[in-house]
């Protein structure tokens, strides 16, 4: 599903503009990226978990050349289905 595709479905449910569908996506963008930033974890009971995760250096290899090089250290964002997607998904 497209960001387009998005916005018509939730406007058809909501009774919503697709303007202002758009600009609600939009802002819960904003706002996820914002708490992304500051490290804070966003749960939406049954849809889904955001939280920031510290990954440790590792060492890796350079898949052209084979050679062994260190990974630095680094921060990654972890998205998790909640129940509700997870049973949508199952059935």
């Amino acid at each position: 599903m497209q960001r387009k595709d998005l916005v018509e479905a939730i406007a058809k449910k909501t009774g919503l503009t697709q303007k202002d569908t758009a600009a609600v996506i939009d802002a819960f963008g904003e706002t996820l990226e914002s708490a992304a930033k500051s490290g804070e974890k966003v749960q939406i009971p049954g849809l889904l978990t955001m939280e920031v995760v510290d990954r440790a250096a590792r060492k890796g290899r350079n898949p052209q050349t084979g050679e062994e090089m260190e990974i630095p250290a680094g921060k990654s964002v972890k998205i998790s289905a909640g129940t509700t997607l997870k049973r949508a998904v199952k059935g």
